[in-house]
Parts: structure tokens; sequence; C-alpha cells
């Protein structure tokens, strides 16, 4: 059941990438999602959740996560955040990713590549056996040996018949801490990046999380099974699709 969930969220997420370009408004990306998700008999999960007023969560630039869609309208240059959550029949699906707007910066380039390589080693560690901060560790290693930030305040997390359960997911930490993880489990691990200090505000919206030096962030996240001797992402695009 939670594998359906994902592959919504799996399929929204390809459509989606291809509307993000300059001159699209983040409500727009919004509806669409919620379009794409009804059709395929899914809810958007972040609808109404804790009061999001909104079905998926857009972050520009240097908002970090929880990005509200609204009439602002996306430019050249400009780094978005999509993360998209549906439930389907009791169970959730999650994910993330952070997508160029026409042609960006260097350092754009690079934190989008290095905060996507982290959720990736950190996927490679969730394996039955490992300690939930080997995960962790190994994330925020890659992060900061590529000389960029990891956001301490938003953390990854349990997935299930709940959009978040038990454990969390820190992208920090020492290893060799925290509970054994074993087959069965399902994570949605999602490392949060900043070009510069690893500290966020919550602006006046009570939603939009920023970086407090207003420099660049990205987000990236899939949701995880853990197998018999290594993890399957749920939310990966089926490749005959």
């Amino acid at each position: 059941m939670i594998k359906e969930a994902c592959s919504i969220v799996a399929e929204v997420m390809q459509e989606l990438k291809s509307a993000v370009l300059p001159g699209v408004t983040t409500l727009e990306l919004s509806n669409s999602a919620r379009n794409l998700i009804t059709k395929r008999g899914g809810i958007p999960a972040f609808k109404g959740y804790r009061g999001f007023p909104c079905d998926i969560c857009t972050s520009i630039n240097e908002e970090v996560v929880h990005g509200i869609p609204g009439k602002r309208k996306l430019k050249d240059g400009d780094i978005l955040s999509l993360d998209i959550g549906v439930k389907l029949n009791g169970y959730y699906g999650d994910a993330a990713v952070t997508l160029p707007v026409g042609d960006i910066s260097e350092e754009a380039k690079r934190l989008l590549v290095v905060t996507e390589e982290a959720l990736y080693i950190g996927i490679c560690c969730a394996r039955p056996g490992m300690r939930l901060s080997d995960l962790s560790n190994a994330i925020q290693c890659h992060v900061e040996k590529n000389g960029f930030s990891v956001v301490r305040e938003f953390v990854g997390h349990g997935i299930g018949s709940k959009m978040h359960e038990e454990p969390q997911v820190p992208n920090f930490g020492e290893p060799n801490h925290g509970p054994r993880l074993k087959k069965g489990m399902v994570l949605a691990i999602e490392p949060m990046v900043n070009t510069g200090c690893p500290d966020v505000e919550i602006l006046k919206d009570g939603w939009t999380a920023v970086t407090k030096d207003r420099r660049l962030s990205s987000h990236f996240e899939h949701t995880v099974y853990i197998g018999d001797k290594e993890s399957e992402i749920l939310t990966c695009q089926k490749k005959n699709q």
C-alpha cells in the first residue's frame, strides 16, 4: 500500500519537472499536482496537515522547506524545491527534489549535485543492522566535505500509515547511535543543505523556513524501504514510464 502511494508521488513529480519554467507560478504547479494526484485516486497529503494551506510545498532559493505556493512567478536563475506527499488508502508516500529554473549559477549547480549525492549516500546506509546515526553521519560528512552545511531544525522521518512516524532521521550526528535499522522499516530520508550557515528562521506566514543568512538551500527526499540486505527506493520513477 505504501508502494502504491509512492508510485503516485513519483509519477506526479516526474510530470511537474517539465513544468518548472520561467514565468510559471508556484500556485500553478500546486494546482497541477492536485489534479494529477486526484486523477490517480490519491489525496494531496499536505493540504490541511497541521493547518498547511496548499497541496504541495514550493520553496524558492533561500527557502529551505514548507514554502506556500502562490502567485510568485519563477524566474531564470532560481532554484525550486518541490515537496510532494500523497495519501492513498490510508498510507503515505513523500518525496522532494530541487530543480534549476533556466540557467543557474555554478554555486547553485554544485549545491544541487552535493545534496542529491548526500541523499543517495544516506540511502546506501539504510540497511539492516546499521545504526540510524550511521546514515545521518554519512550525509553530514559528505555535505560538509564539500563546503556546505546541513540544516538541523528539520529532519527525515518514518512514514507509513501516518505522514510522520518514528524514528526521526536527522541529517547530522555521530555514528553508531540510535535504533538499529531492521527489515520492514520505511523511512523518508531528506537532506536539506545550505550554501551558507545551517541556521534557519520561519517567516510570518508561520510555515516558510528560510536560511538565516538568506543564501541558497536545497532539498532532496525519497521514501525508502529497508529490505533483506539493502534499501529500495519507493518514490523512484519506473524506467518503463
